[in-house]
């Protein structure tokens, strides 16, 4: 028996295409989404550019019959525009001109009907609503990853005999025909699963104080050659951080795109921009033309267009987190940093005046071609999969973009840690030669005591 997939308008505003996702089903827009969906039409963000797609896409399937009646789609389902079951018994506290709610009475209309009715919504709360009238539900997950614990995380642990350790240290290379991994779930050794540019911890089996760490380059194992480099004043203090540091300080030529994912107080932003900082300030070697910051949750749409104020002094408020890294860069004297309060903003200011470091919203990063800048995209959990590909797709010649984030604190209404797309980019560029990435662990927090501490317990 087909399926009837009814569909909520934050579906649509999410993945516009989405109603093309059902096979030889048929899928239902209740006339309410229209409604709604012409509501975002003129957003100036990315909700209301899939509106205006998602509008496109009904009106070009109109032209093939009514919509009302039902047309056929290419995937050899349908697709109609449901307008009845106005008089569908619903609980009789619930508002009926509540969108949600109308959505609702359609699927149970629908399904009084004999058909075999799914309601596909994001909102968890009229996911609830629906199950509490007997409705069948289901998320939407168009570039759904594995669950967060099997996510991948750039880096393994292996084991290795130590005198094959001591030869890689001499030698600088290890084959892999050395390593053996420890499969938890099937209790056994293995040869490692390893990908290209994956992160190792290499163990000895002999002499459990003997460690080593490398990097798979397709062939074998070498070192990291950037794990102890000094930053302002800034030393990897775990392993973790020495992944992360390799990532950051290889050129843009081998590793145009890093993704670093990990919990707060893992140093996360600090790195991204004493590397950006180095790279443009000390090394002399012009490797980038600025530092380019965004953060996912300034749009630059209504809410704060009409703000007095250039772009800077708009999204200012949002970049504090910023500001707060910059502070400690600016002077590595942790006794002597607080001191004169106007003379550490002073040298943060400069560094904008100068243009050093810029800030802009992430909308106004489509359509463009950002060439020999070094862009950090903050707090990339709250990007959509969508979002993160034009942002990686804008990168030119001498770009190194980072994309930085915690996948347990999403804000995002429509997202979660497995739609993302911090983690969707995650998993689609593992074994790219032009990737780096690292997953930094909970005990890698060294924000202070109490935020370690919290990370283990909260």
């Amino acid at each position: 028996m087909k399926k009837t997939y009814v569909l909520d308008t934050n579906v649509l505003l999410y993945s516009p295409t989405a109603l093309l996702s059902f096979g030889e089903n048929h899928v239902v827009i209740p006339e309410v989404v229209l409604e709604e969906l012409d509501r975002f039409k003129k957003d100036k963000n990315d909700l209301g550019a899939n509106a205006r797609h998602a509008a496109r896409l009904i009106d070009k399937l109109r032209k093939e019959g009514k919509l009302n009646k039902g047309v056929n789609l290419d995937t050899g389902g349908t697709l109609r525009v449901e307008m009845n079951h106005y008089d569908t018994e619903m609980p009789p506290t619930w508002d009926k001109l509540k969108g949600d709610n109308r959505i609702i009475q359609v699927c149970k209309g629908l399904k009084e009907k004999g058909e075999n009715v799914y309601l596909i919504t994001k909102d968890i709360f009229e996911r609830i609503k629906a199950d509490i009238v007997d409705i069948e539900v289901e998320d939407f997950n168009e570039k759904v990853v594995p669950e967060q614990d099997d996510q991948y995380t750039g880096r393994i642990e292996v084991y290795a005999s130590t005198k094959a350790i001591d030869s890689f240290y001499k030698e600088k290379r290890l084959s892999i025909k050395e390593l053996t991994w420890y499969s938890e779930e099937e209790e056994e050794y293995k040869d490692p699963p390893l990908e290209l540019n994956q992160f190792l911890i290499i163990r000895s089996k002999d002499n459990q104080k003997q460690t080593a760490v490398g990097r798979f380059d397709g062939v074998n194992i070498v070192p990291l050659y950037n794990k102890d480099i000094t930053l302002f004043g800034i030393n990897p203090r775990n392993v973790g951080q020495k992944f992360m540091m390799e990532c950051l300080c290889t050129n843009a030529t081998l590793a145009p795109l890093v993704i670093i994912k990990g919990p707060a107080g893992t140093a996360k932003t600090l790195f991204s921009l004493a590397a950006g900082l180095h790279h443009i300030l000390e090394t002399g070697e012009n490797k980038y033309r600025k530092i380019l910051v965004c953060r996912p949750n300034v749009t630059m749409d209504e809410d704060i267009g009409f703000l007095p104020g250039t772009e800077e002094e708009k999204i200012a408020p949002f970049m504090r987190p910023i500001y707060d890294n910059l502070q400690i860069l600016v002077d590595s004297d942790d006794k002597e940093r607080y001191k004169d309060e106007g003379e550490l903003n002073d040298k943060i200011e400069e560094l904008f005046e100068r243009k050093i470091i810029t800030t802009e919203a992430v909308a106004y990063l489509r359509g463009r071609s950002i060439a020999k800048n070094y862009v950090i995209i903050d707090e990339a959990q709250n990007l959509s999969p969508k979002q993160v590909k034009s942002i990686i797709t804008r990168v030119g010649e001498g770009t190194k973009l980072i994309l930085i984030g915690d996948p347990e604190q999403i804000d995002h209404p429509f997202l979660d840690s497995r739609s993302n797309g911090l983690c969707y980019a995650s998993e689609k560029m593992k074994g790219s030669n032009l990737c780096y990435q690292v997953t930094l662990k909970y005990d890698e927090c060294e924000r202070s005591p109490l935020a370690f501490e919290a990370a283990k317990r909260l």
